[in-house]
């Protein structure tokens, strides 16, 4: 029975291939214009029109694209260390990575989130998941650097992670994989009664962005994939999908799609708020990690110990399950907040659901059932409608704001274009190759900028130069501003990028961050001048107060360390103009180099094994005198008497 069954799970992979071959089979027919070329081209000292956030996927970083150029121009570490700018190996920084299982130097980053007002991008913030690790960060677009990182209890698979309220109220995020809750040790068979899911809502607050959880949801042992916060009419509800409904736990392939429908959770997170309020909830131990970066740019690792779990057996109203065919993965709210798009991989067409009639309902008591005290819906009092022939594989849904929806065929590797109302297919563009999530630059938002639509691609075969067997991901952009949808770039991403977002640069690119002002660093070990450069002995820890300007380190002859001290270079950068970093490394090191900005301390540990002498030097460009900027550092026998020189 069970080789069947696997021969079953073969033949249908083996269809989905053939499918996306098909899909794949008209790549020559795709040729660049000089009119889409023109469309692309930022002159040389011009700047793009949109920022661009593409999750790294398994790298556990964000990088950051112009558009309509395509071209990088940065990547923030979030997850992953970096040794680019000593991220997670710069002792300030290393508290960043810090989990209630020890330091965890890498994650799988799949949905950057930009934050909200009324609705739309205000550039403030960038939140994204860590999946595997569940974990929240955030990251202060002023200086497009990781300030927080709230580790999620009680979750496995952070996948249906961050999305915000219309306000950044919350973040909002749920567990892929169901767990026991608390963790204890069960047989796996026992999964129908021992795994349960929850739904995590994560207060922001509203003027500092810092995170904090102020509740978890318990909901039914299903697999919960996507979510999208409501806007306009369905402001306060939040909704997810869930799939495997059969709550299987082998080979899901086949037993989890066997039902012809699964769900969509709609959370009504304001009475969420007052069951908070009235105390209908328990409290739960965990052991979790909140990260969060000074004033001094010094991670900071507190600990979380309990949480606040509701059940929707004890608070009537808080969870509805809308029927959604079939293994339902994006859910995508339209800018007007009334229809509610649930993209079954596996159905035959895309399902729409009507908020108001979701509420007529709900007052109607329009019931099928009931799972775990969670009333589902009846799938005809809230559908609105359906869209057909619409392609194979649909995945995820963006808006144009001019009352147009786009959606991602995995199988059919196409964009398709329909009108929301009406229902109707107005176009169709083929992607190279098997695109799985799309982005329009506030395509989920309640005001899109509808000019351009980025095509995110699992497989590029012959898209680029190779490069071996590992392959660079694709993104296309599409320009969208007509009635036809007209491929316009290729640019190769980072990682496997899973999501993205965009907003108007305008928005973020005057707010930057130029410099530290060195009189405001407050750092333990900062030198604010060369006069304060120095170095010190405190048993066997040697503290060097390196200080770095154009074009020389203080002090930059250092004696008297002995192997086996951990020796710490906490280097000051004294400039303060804007682009004029300093980097450190020293031979030997372990860990990386430094990259320290104006007015900026920063620290690196090295730990010397054998005598000698060694060079320090700066890494990063400063001047036309930059290879001049050198020291060394001798290192003697530990049992010496030489002193502390320099």
């Amino acid at each position: 029975m069970r080789k069947r069954r696997t021969m079953h799970g073969l033949s249908l992979l083996i269809l989905f291939i053939l499918i996306g071959m098909i899909g794949c089979s008209s790549s020559q027919e795709m040729g660049g214009t000089a009119d889409a070329a023109s469309k692309v081209y930022v002159p040389p000292g011009s700047y793009d029109e949109f920022y661009a956030f593409f999750s790294g996927g398994y790298s556990g970083q964000v990088t950051v694209h112009g558009l309509p150029s395509g071209r990088l121009l940065k990547t923030i570490p979030v997850f992953s260390q970096f040794a680019e700018n000593a991220y997670g190996y710069a002792e300030e920084s290393k508290n960043m990575l810090m989990t209630s299982y020890g330091f965890v130097p890498w994650d799988d980053s799949h949905h950057p989130e930009l934050s909200q007002t009324g609705g739309v991008p205000d550039g403030r913030w960038l939140f994204i998941n860590g999946n595997n690790t569940p974990r929240v960060a955030r990251i202060d677009l002023t200086t497009f650097e990781t300030v927080e990182i709230i580790q999620i209890p009680n979750s496995g698979g952070n996948h249906a992670s961050p999305f915000v309220t219309p306000n950044n109220e919350y973040v909002v995020a749920s567990t892929r994989f169901s767990l026991p809750i608390p963790q204890k040790d069960v047989s796996i068979d026992t999964y129908k009664e021992n795994f349960k899911g929850t739904i995590s809502f994560i207060k922001v607050d509203s003027a500092t962005g810092e995170m904090n959880i102020s509740f978890q949801i318990m909901v039914p042992g299903f697999d919960y994939d996507l979510s999208h916060s409501g806007k306009g009419p369905s402001y306060g509800w939040s909704f997810f999908t869930c799939y495997n409904t059969e709550q299987a736990n082998e080979l899901l392939e086949i037993n989890a799609s066997k039902n012809d429908k699964d769900f969509i959770a709609a959370v009504n997170w304001k009475l969420a708020e007052k069951y908070v309020k009235d105390g209908k909830f328990s409290t739960m131990k965990v052991d979790a990690r909140h990260n969060y970066l000074d004033e001094n740019h010094v991670a900071i690792s507190d600990k979380i110990t309990e949480v606040r779990i509701l059940s929707p057996k004890d608070c009537p109203g808080l969870i509805y399950y809308l029927p959604t065919p079939k293994s339902p993965h994006g859910v995508d709210v339209d800018p007007s907040g009334e229809y509610i798009v649930g993209s079954g991989k596996l159905a035959a067409q895309l399902t729409v659901h009507s908020f108001s009639k979701m509420l007529k309902a709900i007052e109607d008591k329009a019931f099928e059932k009931e799972v775990d005290g969670i009333p589902v819906l009846k799938y005809e009092a809230v559908l609105a409608g359906e869209v057909k022939e619409c392609g194979l594989g649909p995945l995820h849904t963006e808006f144009d704001g001019k009352g147009n929806a786009y959606t991602s065929m995995f199988l059919s590797s196409e964009v398709t274009k329909w009108k929301i109302g009406t229902w109707e297919v107005l176009d169709r563009i083929p992607t190279y190759y098997s695109i799985g999530h799309l982005m329009i630059p506030g395509g989920d938002s309640k005001q899109p900028w509808g000019k351009y639509l980025v095509a995110m691609n699992k497989i590029t075969k012959d898209r680029y130069l190779p490069t071996g067997p590992e392959l660079a991901h694709a993104a296309q952009l599409i320009d969208i501003s007509g009635d036809k949808m007209e491929m316009l770039l290729d640019f190769p991403t980072m990682g496997e990028p899973h999501y993205a977002q965009g907003l108007k640069a305008d928005l973020i690119k005057d707010k930057q961050v130029r410099i530290f002002p060195i009189e405001k660093n407050s750092h333990k070990y900062v030198a604010k001048s060369e006069d304060e450069a120095r170095v010190e002995r405190k048993g066997n820890e040697v503290h060097v107060y390196l200080t770095t300007i154009r074009t020389h380190f203080a002090p930059d002859n250092i004696e008297g360390v002995k192997t086996g001290d951990k020796v710490y270079f906490h280097v000051t950068n004294l400039e303060q103009d804007w682009d004029i970093p300093h980097g450190f490394a020293v031979l030997g090191n372990l860990n990386s180099e430094l990259l320290v900005m104006p007015g900026q301390t920063k620290t690196i540990l090295w730990e010397p094994k054998e005598v000698g002498v060694y060079p320090f030097y700066c890494t990063d460009f400063c001047s036309a005198l930059h290879q001049e900027m050198q020291g060394y550092i001798r290192v003697s026998p530990k049992n010496s008497n030489i002193k502390i020189s320099y």
